[in-house]
């Protein structure tokens, strides 16, 4: 069996999520998560606990790609820095410093 992406767990957890709000009984929830995405009853009761701790659904990211960056030494130091301060990954944040560049250069070419 192959695992499951990071993309599958959030519709997962969603699908869990939904199913708590429409107060669906937990027996019944986790037969339909077992069998709709093929898990054992006990990863399915995992994903209700896990859903019972959310506010809202969580986001299904976008599959990622691995890309090889080189980056003068300064402006590498300065990327782990911010990312070591604000909590994020260094994936994360040049995602969206990548995606708002190339939003810009589709307004103006």
């Amino acid at each position: 069996m192959a695992r499951s992406t990071k993309a599958d767990k959030a519709r997962q957890l969603n699908a869990a999520y939904a199913m708590l709000l429409d107060h669906v009984p937990l027996p019944e929830a986790m037969q339909r998560l077992s069998r709709e995405f093929d898990l054992s009853e006990r990863q399915a009761y995992r994903y209700l606990e896990e859903a019972t701790q959310l506010n809202r659904p969580v986001e299904v990211s976008e599959a990622t790609v691995p890309i090889t960056l080189k980056l003068p030494a300064g402006t590498a130091r300065l990327l782990r820095a911010y990312a070591r301060s604000s909590g994020l990954t260094i994936g994360a944040i040049v995602t969206r410093a990548l995606a708002a560049f190339l939003s810009t250069q589709r307004r103006h070419g």
